[in-house]
């Protein structure tokens, strides 16, 4: 029988700790009766922290981490894959839209078709129009900026191998998402469909602000094509300058000018004092990420442990 790990990254879940606890449990126990649940708090401004200390001391498979601050989602999922002891860890948000008893459909698929990680595809999103809206704009951006499909169907719900979530574990950088991660790392990686349901209680702390500040630091972190961009774009405007130049000379020759417009020569300097400040502000934020890099910090600073 396999030893599961499961791993929930919890925030502002008081009211729906004890229901994501008890459903996790009936559904892991149809597989084996050898697992243990990783609830991270992130510095969550409710109790949170004192339901999970609450369920650890009625059950023992069920083990807590504070951390010191709210670090993001993303940091709190590495946190529990670093404490994780399973054959297969499973990643598994908080606010029960995804559905733990679509665990042994991931399981099962993954020991069936030898996967070393599957991941849940929601086929029809029970989300509200403007999460939809906004969550496939970052997709699409994230997308093509960074050269890699990535589905607005697809989160961090999946099934993962020990050998997946090692190597993904070594990848020490500051700027964390986990999807991105497990894609770099290779492996066979499957996907199911599965039900996606209504949100139990409260409501996403994810808005377009906090989507777009993501997918920037994604973008910083795991691709140069905004860089290069910029290269194709200066070197286009370099292009369209000439060939204006050319246009006005041959104009001057044949006497069609005889003052040169100001507002045209207005309309250029802001132009390309735009795109300079453009390029400047790409090329400072990947020397920003360069900078957090060589700080060397610890990705999450542990406060609390229970069970572990």
């Amino acid at each position: 029988m396999p030893h599961i790990s499961v791993v929930s990254p919890v925030y502002k879940a008081e009211d729906i700790v004890d229901e994501l606890v008890k459903r996790i449990i009936d559904s892991v126990s149809k597989i084996t009766d050898d697992f243990e649940i990783i609830l991270v708090e992130d510095s969550s401004p409710d109790n949170s922290w004192q339901k999970i200390k609450d369920n650890c001391i009625i059950d023992n498979r069920i083990k807590g981490i504070q951390l010191s601050r709210n670090f993001g989602q993303h940091y709190a999922i590495t946190a529990g894959t670093d404490n994780a002891t399973g054959d297969w860890v499973v990643v598994i948000d908080c606010d029960l839209q995804d559905r733990p008893e679509e665990i042994k459909k991931l399981y099962h698929s993954a020991i069936t078709q030898n996967y070393d990680a599957v991941i849940a595809k929601r086929s029809k999103r029970n989300d509200s129009l403007i999460k939809k809206i906004s969550s496939y704009v970052f997709y699409r951006i994230l997308s093509y900026l960074t050269g890699t499909k990535h589905d607005h169907a697809i989160a961090n719900f999946g099934i993962y191998n020990k050998n997946i979530i090692n190597s993904v574990s070594i990848m020490r950088e500051s700027i964390r998402y986990f999807p991105t991660m497990i894609k770099w790392v290779g492996f066979k990686i499957g996907y199911v469909n599965v039900e996606h349901s209504e949100r139990l209680k409260g409501k996403t702390s994810y808005n377009f602000k906090k989507l777009l500040h993501l997918a920037l630091d994604i973008i910083m972190a795991y691709s140069d094509k905004p860089m290069r961009l910029t290269i194709k774009l200066g070197l286009s405007i370099s292009f369209l300058s000439f060939i204006f130049a050319i246009y006005n000379i041959y104009k001057a020759w044949h006497g069609d000018i005889a003052v040169m417009g100001y507002a045209s020569l207005i309309v250029s300097v802001w132009f390309l004092a735009g795109m300079i400040m453009v390029v400047l502000g790409v090329v400072g934020l990947y020397i920003g990420k360069t900078f957090e890099g060589v700080k060397n910090r610890p990705i999450y600073i542990v406060k609390e442990k229970v069970s572990l």
